[in-house]
């Protein structure tokens, strides 16, 4: 019994810590945030997480109490209803009384309430809902639509960067159609591009001439790109800012991290950098394609002159705008004047930030906190520029700490980038991307990008995510009777 006390007594201890070290990030969160259910259990999950728990967690496993690795959406009652447990094993009056059981599942209760409103009701067979990426054809053909909300997509999305304003209406419009034909409602995320660096033209010494570890590349800020002395490829870039704040020594990523490149090099309106890793054949520079730039301080506004004038089409045509390059709380209210300037004020419209950069992973719970209350709210695991931004080797812890933080503010999580990618641009998929897709399950929506197959994409994530929700949720396996032996 002694060693039961003394677990209760440890336990106790870190209630009352994470209590009390809780209230300085609640009032950091500012006063209306504060209020709210899901923002102060936020909080206690913060402070929880500011201590490593894990001795404790294995002294509670010997007594059937290891709950502790479960508790994102209920901290306090978690902690309360261990302490209920150990008390009693102890014979002794516990320190706080049991939780019922709508108070201990409220957190979960908040985060379903909380994705039916920003994505729309699930289907019968699954919790996660699928998003698709529209191609131009969307514009042109119903029935490309229609097909893709018979096979399961739940959300359209509709990328800014491409296309036009008669084209996004278009697409909205055969959405909606199809969405009634099916007697569901589908959503559509209408995602505004930001300042998003792109190639533009590109000049090569040779034709189809791949650019390989120890190559330069010369980046022009403005004008016609051109080479000289042994650099044999030429870039001109979308932002003439980027080339002009580099400094020798930063990294430039291309495309999604295919070409990993240092600044050796600053000139009057250019740089050059070296590439310092390459995919095993190299990779061919084309229009078009991001860069990153992980080290380098832009300063840039995430609303551009573009996303100005693209709004009024969002508000007009969408469910939830996507926010590309959002970092800090303050980018979020940009934004909600933006909307509501000129009467586009459209109170309905959800925000989905997507977080690409680490100024925005660090911020997260600031952005949550600023955003509750206000309009309805996701977040999308943008892995694609997140991983160029923070490493590779990064990228899947910081996905799960995404999503833990997430579900700790009853925030949805869209799980994005590259999902199901072979299959949907070739119907074939690898074997690592279905695993990929599964635990994307934990997500409340996992996207996919257009592909000629991603019909097949849909068919197929539709029917991956219905099996493992019989498996999983959340964190939490479900233990579902197994048939395989």
């Amino acid at each position: 019994m002694d060693d039961v006390w003394g677990l209760t007594e440890r336990v106790e201890s870190l209630r009352d810590l994470v209590a009390n070290e809780a209230r300085p990030i609640l009032q950091g969160f500012g006063p209306e945030a504060a209020s709210l259910p899901g923002i102060v259990n936020l909080a206690h999950y913060l402070a929880l997480r500011h201590h490593d728990v894990r001795p404790l967690q294995r002294a509670l496993m010997r007594h059937g109490l290891s709950s502790l690795g479960r508790l994102e959406s209920r901290v306090l009652p978690t902690l309360d209803a261990v302490l209920v447990a150990l008390a009693a094993r102890a014979g002794r009056q516990s320190p706080v009384a049991l939780p019922s059981s709508d108070a201990f599942f409220a957190g979960e209760a908040r985060l379903e309430q909380a994705t039916d409103l920003m994505f729309g009701p699930p289907p019968a067979h699954r919790r996660s809902r699928i998003m698709v990426t529209l191609a131009s054809e969307a514009a042109e053909d119903p029935a490309f639509v229609a097909d893709l909300v018979r096979r399961g997509m739940d959300i359209a999305r509709i990328n800014c960067a491409h296309d036009g304003p008669e084209a996004w209406r278009a697409m909205a419009k055969h959405v909606r159609a199809a969405g009634d034909a099916a007697g569901r409602r589908i959503a559509v995320l209408m995602d505004i591009a930001g300042p998003k660096i792109r190639t533009e033209q590109v000049l090569l010494a040779e034709r189809k001439l791949k650019a390989n570890v120890g190559d330069r590349i010369r980046l022009v800020a403005s004008g016609e790109p051109s080479l000289f002395d042994d650099v044999r490829f030429a870039v001109s870039v979308s932002l003439p800012e980027m080339v002009t704040r580099l400094k020798v020594g930063d990294r430039v990523l291309y495309d999604d991290g295919k070409l990993q490149t240092v600044v050796t090099e600053v000139g009057d309106g250019m740089a050059v950098i070296r590439v310092e890793r390459a995919k095993a054949n190299g990779a061919r520079l084309k229009p078009e394609k991001g860069i990153n730039l992980p080290d380098t301080a832009l300063g840039l506004s995430p609303l551009t002159a573009k996303d100005e004038g693209d709004i009024s089409t969002v508000v007009e045509c969408a469910d939830m705008v996507g926010y590309s390059f959002v970092s800090r709380p303050d980018d979020l209210d940009l934004l909600d004047r933006e909307l509501g300037a000129g009467g586009n004020g459209n109170p309905g419209l959800g925000v989905v930030a997507k977080i690409e950069r680490p100024e925005a992973v660090k911020n997260l719970p600031a952005l949550i906190a600023r955003a509750a209350g206000k309009r309805e709210f996701a977040v999308m695991i943008a892995r694609g520029d997140l991983a160029a931004e923070i490493g590779f080797e990064r990228l899947a812890e910081m996905q799960e700490e995404i999503l833990w933080i997430c579900e700790a503010a009853g925030v949805p999580v869209i799980w994005a980038t590259q999902v199901l990618e072979n299959l949907v641009k070739s119907g074939v998929p690898s074997r690592g991307e279905m695993t990929d897709a599964a635990m994307g399950a934990r997500a409340e929506c996992v996207m996919l990008n257009k592909g000629p197959a991603v019909g097949e994409g849909v068919s197929t994530l539709d029917t991956l995510l219905a099996r493992m929700d019989e498996h999983m949720f959340k964190k939490t396996p479900e233990l579902r009777a197994l048939k395989s032996w």
